[in-house]
């Protein structure tokens, strides 16, 4: 059961990274679509309560975050690489930008300069972006302006020096961080042509990250997902790195939480943990017996 499987809705921002992940590496994967809102019974049946956009699935193995799941297609499939020039380390530390500073003011725009949003997404999105005032969300937008263009115009100056992509010559994780606020400007924010117009850098390397493309989609319904990890075992073999904090072993009670937003614990028993990564064992009703992964840096590991 190797088929890679991605929950997502087709307008998330963060799943157009991993959809341009496949595209690099031009995969084959399977499109399950979820909920814009809570609840999303299908997919909480595989991650134990985390809520957010996009997860991957490989049989009974559960990739939480595009941080994992960028380095766990790297693993699975080296070439074409996402990290041209050794430039993973970077990529993640480019992604702390990316991820925060850069969307972050975004998504205010997105949500502020749309009028007529409904109401369940409103009430949802406010619930989960604990970083947003959304009583004062309107006198935030130009405050909120000012700081998209200044990341904006930070990454038309990355690419004064005509290179292709940020890594060089061949498009790269650090492409796909970038490109996800742009990306998410053109279709969410109001005033986006005006915002772009003068960037010509900017421009024209998002018009050759757009042409990466997505690889080859396929749709897949949920309960037949949820079919496919419950007839799975998964691959993850016990790894206890012996100097990580907090010291714990194999088989300990943990829960995982994001520490941006959408801070909803994730509880199962330890089965691997290194600085990089965390797994975690867990049984589902429906879905059985499974292993959630998640980054290690984002996200707090507590023993229960």
């Amino acid at each position: 059961m190797s088929q890679v499987i991605l929950h997502h809705f087709d307008i998330s921002p963060f799943a157009e990274k991993a959809r341009l992940a496949l595209g690099i590496k031009n995969l084959a994967w399977q499109s399950v679509q979820i909920p814009l809102v809570m609840p999303k019974p299908d997919l909480t049946a595989l991650t134990g309560g985390y809520r957010k956009t996009p997860v991957m699935q490989i049989g009974a193995d559960i990739y939480c975050d595009t941080q994992r799941i960028a380095r766990e297609l790297e693993r699975r499939f080296p070439e074409p690489t996402l990290f041209p020039h050794d430039s993973r380390a970077l990529s993640i530390a480019f992604s702390q930008w990316s991820d925060a500073a850069f969307f972050q003011p975004g998504s205010g725009l997105s949500l502020g300069t749309n009028e007529g949003l409904p109401e369940d997404i409103m009430k949802d999105r406010s619930a989960f972006f604990s970083y947003l005032d959304f009583s004062s969300l309107q006198q935030e937008l130009p405050h909120l302006y000012s700081q998209f263009c200044g990341h904006l115009h930070l990454l038309e100056a990355m690419l004064t020096d005509g290179r292709q992509f940020l890594s060089g010559e061949a498009p790269g994780w650090m492409d796909i961080l970038a490109y996800f606020p742009v990306w998410m400007c053109r279709g969410n924010i109001a005033n986006a042509e005006q915002l772009l117009k003068q960037l010509g850098n900017l421009s024209e390397w998002e018009a050759r990250v757009t042409a990466i493309g997505h690889g080859q989609r396929s749709e897949l319904g949920a309960d037949e997902a949820l079919e496919i990890a419950n007839n799975s075992v998964s691959t993850t073999e016990a790894s206890i790195l012996g100097d990580t904090w907090p010291s714990l072993q194999e088989g300990d009670p943990v829960t995982v939480t994001p520490t941006d937003y959408g801070d909803v614990p994730v509880a199962g028993t330890l089965l691997q943990l290194s600085h990089e990564d965390i797994a975690i064992r867990r049984t589902d009703p429906r879905a059985g017996e499974l292993v959630v992964h998640f980054p290690r840096i984002g996200y707090r590991l507590e023993k229960q």
